[in-house]
């Protein structure tokens, strides 16, 4: 892990001969990429995307660049000048993508971490008609009834079945993956009773559990989640050291000068800290962090670090 915090920082270049400093930037427009329209990334990029406009004095646009799992985005950025003109926010997809399947990026030698903005757990939901009240009844039921359960995801190796296959891993039961065509047709699923259970994402699951069409279990952060009070983790339910969230971040191209990383860092993390922002994140479920590049790339090695040698153990591939 330290080796590839060292290698994502080596894409962050100190002020070199060429005096870039960043006191003339911008004096364009700004690309942030993101993810199809209508998505966590391009939620969160919007909000960035229209703070930075104001601070900064030039606009900010969101270039939405879905497809292929976050692969074509990331490729954009990864080739892009390193002038701090185009950025990426994205999140777990970015690193654990190249996990999964052959990418034509490296996560760790190609981006210039720049801020890591906020966390979005999941909630592990399963339908009402399920005679289970918490984890551990789950799992006892799981248990019992050794391979009838099923679980859906948004498609294979989504957060959403990475979250699924981690469960069945710690709490040693067989239930079996149902990959649907993103969230929104696995929820749909859920409802229908097609499966019985499916971590999604806080904001996405919390209107079907308060209007009793689903019933939340835990959360998947490793600590109490403050925007969801009253409800457990799964780490506190039976399965220590379980956690499973989304981070956003925004990244450079590598080499771009320290100096506009640093301008950036402080721009963006100004934005995520106005009371408009911290507003409209609690709405999204997303808790505010705000990092330093450094801080960015620690996480991300730790998250590399960790969900690379699971995955290696359970074989998941992404389609």
């Amino acid at each position: 892990m330290h080796r590839l915090i060292v290698r994502m920082l080596c894409g962050m270049t100190l002020l070199g001969a060429n005096g870039v400093s960043g006191q003339n930037f911008p004096t364009k427009p700004i690309r942030i990429v993101a993810d199809a329209p209508g998505g966590g990334t391009d939620f969160v990029a919007r909000l960035v995307a229209r703070g930075l406009s104001d601070t900064l004095g030039q606009q900010v646009i969101v270039d939405n660049r879905g497809g292929a799992g976050g692969a074509i985005a990331a490729e954009l950025v990864a080739r892009a000048p390193p002038d701090g003109y185009t950025l990426i926010l994205w999140s777990d997809g970015l690193w654990t993508l190249p996990l999964l399947r052959s990418v034509p990026y490296d996560a760790s030698t190609d981006f210039s971490p720049i801020a890591l903005i906020g966390i979005l757990p999941s909630i592990l939901a399963v339908h009402p008609s399920l005679p289970v009240k918490n984890v551990r009844e789950l799992i006892a039921l799981a248990k019992a009834r050794r391979g009838e359960l099923s679980y859906a995801s948004g498609g294979a190796g989504a957060n959403s079945h990475i979250s699924g296959e981690l469960f069945k891993a710690m709490a040693g039961v067989d239930i079996m993956h149902v990959p649907y065509k993103g969230g929104g047709p696995g929820m749909t699923a859920l409802m229908g009773g097609e499966v019985q259970m499916m971590f999604m994402g806080a904001a996405s699951m919390m209107p079907h559990i308060k209007s009793g069409r689903l019933r939340g279990l835990a959360v998947t952060t490793a600590e109490a989640f403050p925007l969801l009070p009253g409800m457990p983790t799964l780490a506190a339910s039976g399965l220590p050291g379980y956690q499973s969230v989304l981070i956003y971040g925004v990244f450079a191209p590598a080499k771009t000068p320290a100096a506009l990383i640093n301008q950036l860092n402080r721009e963006i993390v100004r934005v995520v800290n106005t009371p408009d922002v911290q507003d409209r994140f609690v709405t999204g479920m997303i808790q505010t962090v705000g990092s330093s590049p450094e801080q960015l790339a620690a996480r991300v090695g730790s998250e590399v670090a960790r969900l690379g040698k699971f995955i290696r153990q359970t074989g998941i591939r992404a389609e």
